[in-house]
C-alpha cells in the first residue's frame, strides 16, 4: 500500500532513496536532450485522500449541481463564486494562479475521470492510480519509474535514469527497477566531510558499488544544496511550495533531472470541507501555490513543462451529515506547464440528475485517466501506444491515448 506498508527494514536502494540529505540513488550525468532539441520536463503530483472534484471545479452549468452539492457548491456570483473558466465551469476561488495560466492556454481540467477502479479504498485506489496496473495490490513498480525505463534512447541519460522521487518517502508511481534521484527538504543534521570521507573509504574497500552511489549522493546533495541558497522559506511556511521550489531548483540546472513524482496529503474531507472558504480552499491553495512555484523557478524550462495532478478517486456527489463528502468515483485532474494545451475544459459530462450519478451517488467518471496519461506519455517523450499498454500500463487497451494535450 502506498501510504501504510512499509517494511521496518530498510533495503539499500530503499535507504538511499529516502531523502536527499546525505545520500541519493543515482548521480545525474548531463541531460542527453531529444534529437528534436527539445528538453521535456514531466512532473506528476499525487493528491492523497481523494479530492472533491466538484468543488475544486463546479459544473456551476449544471440545474442539479447547487442543490445537490450544498453548502460546499460554488455559484456563479456571491460570497462563494468560483472563478468562471467557461460557460459551464467555475475554478475554486482559492487557485487563482491557475486561473492565470488557464487564462494563458498553459492549463486544462480533466472532468469527470477516474482510473479503472470502482471501490472506494484509499489503499488500493493510490495502488491503481500509481502503479498503473488494471487492480490493486501490484506495489512492485509505478508506471512512472516503468515509463522512464522506456524512453527513447534520444531522451534518455545514461542509466540509472533522470526521475526524481520528491518526499521522505518515494512516491510509488515512481519506484521500480530504473534507479531514480531521491530529495527531500528535512532538518536532519547534515553529515561532516570527515565522517563522508570515512564512509567512502570504507565502503571502497568494502562494498564499492555503495560506495559509487554513496558518492553520487553526496555530489547530488551538494546541487541541491547549491539549488536552495539564498532561499528564504519563512514567506512560505506551506509544505506544498516548499517542496515545488525545491524539485523545480533541480530540475531547472543542465545536468538536473527531468521527470519528477511527489504526493501531498490531506485530502481525505470528510469532516467541515468548505467549499468557497475552509479546509479545501485551503488544500487547493497550497496546491495553487506549488504550481506557481514551480512556472516561477523552472524559469525557460516552464515552457518545456507537463505537470499532471491527479488523485485516487473523488467524492459523493452530495454533502454529509457533517458538511463534507465521502469517498466517491469520478473526479478530475488539472493540467499545468507552457507545453500543456490548455485553455479548456475537457469533459464528456455525465451530469448530476440521481439517473446519471454512479451508483446514485457519486460522479459518474466518462474518461479514463489512464488516457489522460498515456497522451502526455505520448506527446512529452514519444512514448508509442504499443509500449504505453504493454508495458507502462498493462490491460488497458480500452483507454487510447487521448491527442492534443501537449502543444506541438
Amino acid at each position: 500500500m502506498s501510504l501504510l506498508c512499509e517494511t521496518a527494514s530498510l533495503s539499500r536502494r530503499r535507504l538511499l532513496g529516502l531523502s536527499g540529505s546525505l545520500v541519493a540513488s543515482a548521480f545525474i550525468p548531463k541531460f542527453a536532450r531529444a534529437a528534436d532539441g527539445r528538453d521535456p520536463r514531466f512532473i506528476a503530483i499525487i493528491l492523497r485522500g481523494a479530492m472533491d472534484g466538484l468543488s475544486a471545479v463546479a459544473p456551476v452549468g449544471d440545474p442539479t449541481y447547487a442543490a445537490l452539492h450544498g453548502d460546499l457548491a460554488l455559484a456563479t456570483s456571491g460570497e462563494n463564486a468560483g472563478l468562471p473558466l467557461d460557460s459551464f465551469f467555475s475554478l475554486n476561488p482559492a487557485m487563482t494562479n491557475f486561473a492565470r495560466l488557464f487564462g494563458k492556454g498553459q492549463a486544462a481540467v480533466i472532468h469527470a475521470t477516474a482510473t479503472g477502479y470502482r471501490d472506494r479504498s484509499h489503499f488500493d485506489g493510490q495502488d491503481v492510480l500509481e502503479s498503473g496496473y488494471a487492480g490493486p495490490g501490484k506495489t512492485d513498480s509505478g508506471w512512472l519509474n516503468r515509463a522512464i525505463a522506456a524512453l527513447p534512447a534520444g531522451q534518455r541519460i545514461a542509466p540509472p535514469g533522470n526521475g526524481l522521487a520528491v518526499g521522505a518517502i518515494a512516491p510509488l508511481v515512481i519506484r521500480g527497477p530504473a534507479e531514480t534521484l531521491g530529495w527531500a527538504p528535512a532538518n536532519l543534521p547534515k553529515p561532516g566531510d570527515d565522517l563522508t570521507r570515512r564512509l567512502l573509504d570504507l565502503y571502497t574497500h568494502t562494498d564499492p558499488k555503495l560506495a559509487e552511489l554513496l558518492r553520487a549522493g553526496v555530489d547530488t546533495q551538494k546541487l541541491a544544496s547549491g539549488a536552495m541558497a539564498g532561499m528564504d522559506n519563512s514567506d512560505h511556511p506551506n509544505d506544498m511550495v516548499l517542496q515545488a521550489r525545491g524539485a523545480a531548483r533541480l530540475m531547472a540546472t543542465d545536468d538536473g533531472p527531468r521527470i519528477a513524482a511527489m504526493a501531498f496529503d490531506g485530502w481525505d474531507t470528510h469532516e467541515n470541507e468548505g467549499g468557497a472558504k475552509g479546509r479545501l480552499f485551503n488544500l487547493l491553495t497550497g496546491l495553487d501555490g506549488a504550481l506557481a512555484e514551480f512556472e516561477k523557478t523552472l524559469g525557460a524550462a516552464w515552457g518545456q513543462t507537463a505537470i499532471v495532478v491527479m488523485t485516487e478517486f473523488g467524492r459523493t456527489a452530495q454533502v454529509n451529515g457533517t458538511v463534507g463528502t465521502d469517498h466517491g468515483t469520478g473526479t478530475l485532474a488539472f493540467l499545468a506547464g507552457g507545453a500543456i494545451k490548455g485553455g479548456r475544459v475537457i469533459a464528456d459530462w455525465p451530469g448530476l440528475k440521481p439517473a446519471n450519478l454512479y451508483q446514485n451517488r457519486d460522479l459518474n467518471p466518462t474518461t479514463d485517466l489512464r488516457a489522460v496519461l498515456k497522451g502526455l506519455l505520448a506527446d512529452q517523450f514519444g512514448l508509442s501506444a504499443q509500449r504505453l499498454e504493454k508495458d507502462i500500463f498493462p490491460d488497458s487497451g480500452s483507454a487510447k491515448p487521448m491527442q492534443g494535450l501537449i502543444r506541438t
